[in-house]
């Protein structure tokens, strides 16, 4: 695992993926969502990296954050929420 780079995320930038929050467990916060990621961006302090799906809504993971990803997913766990944000590509 490495830490949140934002170039890892640039092959997910407008492409159809689906996301989600989930616990420790693997247990969905949030069920499986449809987006398409507009753009991605470090907030104005730079401790997190914003995941935009249009031009105000978006959800932050911490920088601090362990990514795995692949070429049709991309995983972020961050050790102090306990939680884990998924973004995968869909068809």
């Amino acid at each position: 695992m490495e830490l949140i780079k934002k170039e890892d995320l640039d092959a997910f930038v407008l492409q159809n993926v689906q996301v989600a929050i989930l616990d420790e467990e693997g247990n969905d916060k949030a069920p499986f969502v449809p987006k398409v990621i507009q753009k991605t961006g470090l907030c104005p302090d730079e401790t997190h990296l914003r995941i935009y799906f249009d031009h105000i809504n978006f959800f932050a993971v911490p920088l601090t954050s362990s990514v795995e990803a692949t070429e049709q997913e991309w995983a972020a766990f961050d050790h102090d929420a306990g939680l884990k944000y998924v973004i995968k590509k869909r068809a």
